[in-house]
């Protein structure tokens, strides 16, 4: 497993060139301990991007890019400071590793070969990405940096909150001269367990704490989505977009339809739904699942990925209570998560993509954000 994590980074190291910083967060401001472990804030640049990530969750805490003048600005919510986030202040997630379980597990339990796992809900009635003791919430284990390449690995002990197996999660965030963010997860166990993991940053094109991501153009390459009860867990079926207004096949924008009467949007209270990708890639490639233009900074966004579906949350859960690195705040609709993955509470949906890892079939998922200008 070692010998494969240094292929990926000395591969995605070759790619990578340098770039130019941002108003970047001071490093002293994330220098702690959690559970006996060092934290710190890692800074990388290639190309026309700089990002920082801290291993406390392998947190993207900032992302800087240039608009269609040059201007760059910080495209991702988070805080300016550890304590903000060991606080829990507000959204949770933020820029953060999801899993051992990305998504809702329906009433916090799953069975394998017919012995029940049962875990803490931490969602109403569910358990919400890997409940309590998450990956986010977590200090990663820092294996390798380089100016434009940071590794990182956890080891989720069998039993912890109720998950089985041992699972080693190794992940790898790179740029390079293409304006690529690439995030690759390797994951194995030595008994059958379920992993899905994700990433979970919140954009915002314009810069975050700039308003909302209502006139984000928005394109998703989904036929349908995963409708969700009232717990906003699937209810198993599969819909058609067609008609809806959850049809992003063309590109609209993001608050275009959100006045319109459907069952979903009422349920959900917005979107909050994982669309089920049209093309799914063979093993190992990636393909275009996403992009987003902000029309008046001219950031452009694409998210391609090897996964079969992919979570759109337009952030309505914000409410102003929470301020971000510049000191503004995060109104409902102030970010979006765009999260690639397998499908949500999949184990109890034996017709979803599996998510079973197990000795000898380890778990592999590929996601890159790719930026540009229009």
């Amino acid at each position: 497993m070692r010998k494969i994590f240094g292929i990926i980074a000395v591969m995605l190291f070759v790619a990578s060139c340098a770039g130019d910083a941002g108003k970047l967060i001071k490093p002293s401001r994330f220098e702690t301990e959690v559970d006996g472990k060092a934290v710190s804030l890692y800074t990388l640049k290639a190309g026309d991007i700089t990002m920082q990530v801290t291993n406390y969750g392998a947190r993207v805490v900032s992302l800087w890019t240039p608009d269609r003048e040059g201007n760059l600005e910080d495209i991702v919510l988070g805080y300016d400071d550890i304590d903000d986030y060991l606080k829990n202040k507000g959204e949770r997630f933020l820029g953060a590793a999801v899993g051992p379980y990305a998504g809702r597990i329906a009433g916090g339990s799953y069975s394998i070969d017919g012995q029940e796992y049962v875990f803490p809900k931490n969602d109403r009635d569910n358990t919400l990405h890997g409940g309590f003791a998450g990956l986010d919430r977590v200090v990663w284990d820092v294996a390798h940096v380089s100016d434009s390449l940071i590794t990182m690995s956890y080891y989720h002990e069998d039993g912890v909150e109720g998950k089985p197996g041992n699972v080693t999660v190794m992940l790898v965030y790179s740029l390079n001269c293409k304006n690529e963010f690439s995030v690759y997860y390797f994951a194995q166990s030595d008994k059958k367990t379920h992993v899905n993991l994700s990433h979970h940053s919140f954009f915002n094109l314009k810069g975050e704490g700039n308003g909302t991501i209502n006139d984000h153009v928005l394109q998703i390459n989904a036929s349908r989505i995963i409708p969700v009860n009232e717990g906003l867990v699937p209810t198993g079926e599969l819909a058609d977009v067609e008609g809806t207004p959850f049809d992003f096949r063309q590109a609209k924008p993001v608050g275009q339809d959100l006045d319109m009467t459907h069952e979903q949007l009422a349920v959900a209270g917005g979107y909050n739904h994982n669309w089920v990708l049209d093309s799914v890639s063979e093993e190992g490639e990636v393909e275009l699942a996403a992009s987003v233009y902000e029309p008046v900074s001219g950031r452009y966004m694409e998210v391609w990925t090897d996964q079969p579906g992919i979570q759109f949350y337009d952030g309505y859960f914000f409410n102003g209570s929470m301020k971000g690195k510049k000191g503004e705040p995060y109104a409902s609709r102030g970010g979006f998560a765009l999260e690639t993955q397998k499908f949500p509470d999949s184990p109890n949906h034996p017709d979803f993509p599996s998510t079973l890892v197990y000795r000898g079939a380890p778990y592999h998922h590929r996601c890159v954000y790719s930026f540009g200008v229009k």
